[in-house]
Formats: structure tokens, sequence, C-alpha cells
């Protein structure tokens, strides 16, 4: 049995929206202090749910398939999607296909912005003040999002 892919997510019931995480990753990456540069996005829903928006490096990922340009190839490893910026020309059909919206364009260059996990060592996972972030499946997410909304809605 294959293991199921982890990705960075947020604890709804820990992650204060504070977009460290964003601004972590701009600095790593792009040696940038601006979230307009990161591959991660802090999102408020409704003022009371907080959710981080990244790569689920899924299976047969719809995003490597709608690349005209064939610049963004996974591995078959770990998942991980890497983008030619000599092939990519911002086209965006990668981020239509993306069900998540893990995927943006970069403000300045042709090309897009997408999680690579830091070689295994997401920064903003080590730089998140609440520790809300961790490497986590989609199962383990879902039930995280359950207790959560649960919770929300019993109080």
């Amino acid at each position: 049995m294959k293991a199921e892919r982890k990705f960075v997510a947020a604890d709804p019931e820990k992650c204060t929206g504070c977009s460290i995480c964003e601004l972590v990753c701009s600095l790593e990456k792009e040696k940038v202090f601006s979230t307009h540069y990161s591959r991660i996005k802090a999102i408020r829903l409704h003022g009371i749910l907080n959710v981080v928006i990244t790569c689920r490096f899924c299976e047969d990922a719809k995003c490597v398939r709608a690349c005209p340009r064939e610049a963004l190839t996974q591995s078959e490893e770990t998942g991980i999607i890497s983008v030619d910026n000599e092939k990519c020309n911002a086209c965006g059909w990668c981020i239509e296909a993306c069900d998540y919206g893990a995927i943006t364009l970069h403000p300045d260059d042709a090309t897009v912005l997408i999680c690579d996990l830091c070689d295994g060592e997401p920064k903003c996972v080590e730089w998140c003040p609440e520790e809300a972030l961790s490497l986590t499946t989609e199962e383990e997410l879902n039930k995280k999002m359950q207790t959560a909304t649960l919770k929300m809605v019993l109080s």
C-alpha cells in the first residue's frame, strides 16, 4: 500500500491567521518579505475560521496534466510538483485546474508559484508562532476540520 502524501496544513483551532507563514515562505524562496511571493496563503473565513492553502501533491495532479507547455512535473516518489521556469509562460491553465487554489502567479516573472515543502523541511511549519502548521494527510486534516467546525457550532 502506497503511503498517503503529506502536505502543509493548519490546525483550525490553533491558526490565528497571522500570515507569518506567508512572510517566511516569501523570504525563504524569493528573498523578499512580502505575502505576494508566498507559496502558502493564510485565509480568514468569515472572521471565525482560519485555513491555509498550499499544494496537496495530488495523485495524478490536474495542474500537471493541464499545462500545455509541460512546464510542471511531479515526482512519483514525493508528489512534489516542480516548475520549469524556462517553459512556464504563466498561462494560468494549472491555476484553473487546481481544486485547492494552491497555485498563484509570480508577481514579477512569467511563471507560477507552487509549494515544494522546502526540501522536506517547510520553513512555514518551523516558524509558525502558534505551532498550528504541520505536515498532514487529507484524512488527518478532514478530522481536524470536522472537530473545529463542530466546536464552533456547539459554542
